[in-house]
């Protein structure tokens, strides 16, 4: 149900620079979604009146990205008023001029923080008598952040920034998360009153909390249960601890639901990934997008997928592989490239050293090693031998080859498309296939062997081969 008196404002206008990239901070992937996606999923979660987020750096690539993401979102741009508290006022002159529910805050690039924490928050704001109420943590080193500053009582007073701070408030330990609920009509009253005049001429959006509190008003502070939760992703340092984090839950989950995880450290899995139940996960895995492994498969080691389906008691054994459908009971690899448009049958086969493309493979059919086969349909219970090549390109176009059913094709061949092999029909080893073969035919075209004698001892006089061969004939003698 939507709760008609919250509204969430997502602070997503930052450059981000400590990120050395050309593309925006809050772009980039944690198992696979962006780190907006992350926290604009939180705010759904909480099922909002309304969510707001506030951009200017790449606002363009930004605005699209969010709009993508969450289509319902409000894209507001903050002007040249630098500050978070200039970026919320932005925001609160977006929502309806008679809203005076709770508005909360939060940062588009602190990804980790969950829905129950957040509702949490909420709650606990909205049970008391706080007309604000602040996200903190507790830290062992709280350099660089902003300090929540406690009265005699215990209550919160002041939250003030690291370069604006006194050496008794920098060795303050508890810090402010950058993620707030404010009583909507106090904080578009007090957001008037803010001034940049401070160390960075910036318009704070922690000055409020002083100015509500100076009013006679309660302000209160919430730790959070684990500092991790709130952390916000800053540089590639920080990114790849926060994956870390957040891949060690998605494992977690997983083998709660039933999936054995031989290795969770070096198992990664996007947050899109669905896993049935007694799937099996080895080692050096990582399914990635849209991919969904039926119960009973076993996929690895050293085996990537992407929007993959893997469908019951596959097996899929260090491949790469990306849009493929592998069928139920089936086999991959090892050192199989699986590209897209791939779909094995199932009980089929694609084996060692083998590479697919747009192409069919159907159940019980096996093509097992050493293979390229593109644009191409294979029936059932057919067998492709190995070092089998389809040529699919002739510089310009792109052509279709047709196996048939229960078809045995030898070792070495070259399907030059388009050709259709018809059911039953056999090719010899060496084969080069020009034209269709029909049904039940053998297909053969290497040329006859010829063994010229003699040739190694008049060619090449003195070698270790005209020698060997020397003394073989001396021994038929």
């Amino acid at each position: 149900m939507i709760d008609s008196r919250l509204a969430i404002v997502v602070l997503a206008a930052g450059q981000g620079t400590r990120m050395k990239s050309a593309k925006p901070k809050i772009l980039h992937n944690l198992a696979g979604v962006p780190l907006i996606g992350h926290v604009l999923g939180t705010a759904l979660e909480l099922n909002p009146a309304h969510i707001i987020a506030v951009v200017r750096h790449e606002r363009d690539t930004v605005a699209a990205a969010i709009t993508d993401l969450l289509p319902e979102v409000v894209i507001v741009d903050q002007d040249d008023i630098p500050g978070t508290g200039r970026a919320a006022e932005v925001a609160l002159a977006a929502l309806p001029a008679d809203f005076t529910g709770d508005v909360v805050i939060v940062s588009g690039d602190v990804p980790l923080l969950d829905s129950e924490t957040l509702s949490e928050l909420v709650a606990a704001h909205r049970s008391g008598d706080a007309v604000a109420t602040v996200l903190s943590a507790l830290l062992d080193d709280a350099s660089g952040y902003g300090r929540v500053v406690r009265d005699d009582a215990g209550r919160l007073d002041h939250i003030v920034e690291q370069k604006d701070a006194t050496a008794a408030e920098l060795a303050v330990t508890e810090i402010n998360s950058g993620t707030y609920v404010f009583n909507a009509a106090l904080l578009r009253e007090k957001l008037s009153l803010v001034t940049t005049d401070n160390a960075q001429g910036e318009k704070y959006l922690t000055d409020v909390i002083g100015l509500m509190r100076s009013a006679g008003s309660s302000v209160a502070a919430l730790p959070v249960r684990a500092p991790w939760i709130v952390a916000g992703i800053n540089d590639r340092v920080q990114l790849a601890e926060a994956a870390v984090r957040l891949n060690q839950l998605i494992v977690r989950s997983w083998q709660v639901r039933g999936v054995t995880v031989h290795d969770p450290a070096t198992t990664w899995i996007d947050v899109s990934v669905t896993i049935g139940e007694d799937v099996e996960l080895l080692p050096g895995i990582q399914l990635k997008g849209a991919t969904t492994i039926e119960r009973d498969a076993i996929i690895g080691p050293d085996t990537t997928l992407l929007d993959c389906e893997v469908m019951q008691g596959a097996r899929v054994n260090r491949t790469d592989a990306t849009l493929a459908v592998i069928g139920a009971w089936s086999s991959v690899g090892p050192f199989a490239y699986l590209r897209p448009g791939t779909n094995l049958g199932a009980e089929g086969k694609i084996g060692t050293f083998v590479e697919t493309k747009n192409s069919t493979i159907g159940a019980k059919s096996k093509v097992p090693h050493l293979s390229y086969i593109g644009d191409t349909t294979v029936g059932i219970e057919s067998n492709v031998g190995a070092g089998t090549i389809t040529a699919n390109y002739d510089g310009v176009n792109k052509s279709k080859t047709v196996v048939g059913d229960h078809v045995r094709t030898g070792s070495h061949n070259v399907f030059v498309a388009p050709v259709r092999i018809g059911d039953g029909a056999y090719t010899g080893a060496g084969t080069v296939v020009r034209k269709d073969v029909p049904a039940g035919a053998l297909a053969v075209n290497v040329a006859p062997q010829r063994n010229m004698s003699g040739w190694v001892e008049a060619n090449r006089a003195g070698t270790a081969a005209a020698n060997a061969a020397a003394a073989a004939a001396t021994d038929t003698d």
